[in-house]
């Protein structure tokens, strides 16, 4: 899904393939001051009315808006948010499966003369649109069955972000409005995705290209034009042609491992002159490629060298990391890299890791939700109370750690 609207996660849990990934959170009681459903058609009408002002033709707004009906399923999805409650290996292990290895390629075979054209033209390979491809929808196979137009509407209403849904449902009125899809086609998750990449329609209106020259963007249906759309998006968003996205490498038992966060960027001489290698022993280019070193679980567990393409472009598809870093792995291994070297990583439970959150809190870090998720701000915390603990700064959680903070120290 290209750029997230959720504000503690990244992936809608009616995702196709993504639904045991995930744990819902219940947020129900934050919400006793949204309006009431009775004051939905009023509202509708006001919109109906700002559309047509901002020239989309009635008989669109007619046909997409007529009749549609506050959707009490939708908001109930929408206060179940999802967040990853796996670690990195659990995840990649359930979604890059033998069976998805196997379909992907066959992808590639089916489609390759249009992979090629679109490489040539925005400079994205087959692997990475594949790789994501397979973890939106499956290759296109299920993409949702919640009628879009009514989600939006509804959520538009609704009082948790009223603002940034209206967008959407304005920009998949302008969809309908240019020809690209029906209103009745317009299917999907409970937050209003489209397509077999899962576009929010913003980003439908605005990247969708028609590839197979039928006249229309039809990302439902075409698999060319979901495929140039994807790749087409991944140009804007700053995909460099010809780039490395990920590589996985070894690490050595001594690094200066404050340094190794997805977030800070150090030339790959830096790594190299550390003894990090490449993942077949041969040392790296001592070059001023900017990378980072990525440790999804920790300095024991599997280790990426994360080049701009990652950082800046597979991050802002999606920031999770745990799914970045699994879709990035898979469009490595459709491109002909062997299977993940898991390592010796001692897995953190939600449960172990909300604990940590919590006592990170209670000493001052902006950790965001206690959720069991590493995220951003719990790597952060995690590696500052490392250096002053005198621990291996990996920013990954440690029972050790824990410890630590129990006793106060």
């Amino acid at each position: 899904m290209a750029k997230p609207l959720m504000t503690h996660v990244t992936l809608t849990t009616a995702r196709a393939g993504l639904c045991a990934a995930v744990l819902l959170v219940s947020v129900s009681s934050a919400f006793s001051a949204c309006p009431s459903p009775a004051g939905f058609g009023r509202w509708l009408q006001g919109f109906k009315q700002q559309a047509i002002a901002q020239g989309i033709s009635p008989r669109t707004v007619s046909a997409a808006l007529g009749g549609v009906t506050y959707d009490r399923k939708t908001i109930a999805r929408d206060r179940a948010q999802g967040v990853f409650a796996q670690t990195y290996l659990q995840f990649v292990g359930r979604m890059v499966s033998k069976n998805r290895m196997q379909v992907g390629k066959g992808k590639l075979r089916k489609y390759a003369s249009t992979f090629k054209k679109i490489e040539q033209q925005y400079g994205v390979p087959g692997p990475v649109l594949v790789a994501y491809w397979g973890l939106e929808t499956d290759f296109g196979a299920v993409m949702g069955k919640m009628a879009s137009i009514r989600s939006l509407a509804t959520l538009s209403y609704d009082c948790r972000r009223p603002e940034e849904f209206r967008v959407q449902l304005m920009d998949a009125l302008r969809v309908i409005d240019r020809g690209d899809l029906t209103p009745r086609q317009m299917r999907g998750p409970a937050h209003g995705e489209v397509g077999q990449f899962q576009f929010q329609p913003s980003t439908y209106y605005n990247y969708a290209v028609d590839y197979d020259g039928d006249g229309r963007r039809d990302l439902v249906h075409s698999a060319p034009d979901s495929l140039a759309s994807a790749a087409n998006y991944l140009k804007a968003k700053g995909w460099q042609a010809g780039q490395p996205w990920l590589e996985e490498v070894r690490v050595p038992a001594n690094l200066p491992w404050e340094q190794a966060d997805v977030t800070i960027q150090q030339p790959r001489a830096f790594w190299a002159k550390n003894g990090v290698t490449y993942r077949n022993g041969k040392k790296l280019r001592a070059d001023n490629t900017p990378t980072s070193l990525l440790l999804p679980m920790g300095r024991n567990g599997p280790a990426f060298l994360a080049y701009p393409n990652f950082t800046r472009v597979y991050l802002d598809w999606n920031n999770s990391l745990v799914y970045s870093t699994t879709a990035a792995y898979y469009a490595t291994r459709l491109a002909g890299a062997p299977p993940l070297n898991k390592g010796n990583a001692q897995p953190f439970s939600a449960a172990q890791t909300k604990e940590l959150q919590r006592l990170l809190a209670k000493r001052g870090f902006d950790v965001g939700k206690i959720d069991g998720v590493i995220g951003a701000g719990t790597r952060e915390a995690i590696r500052t109370m490392q250096v002053k603990y005198g621990l291996p700064a990996d920013s990954y959680p440690s029972a050790q750690l824990v410890s630590l903070l129990r006793r106060g120290r």
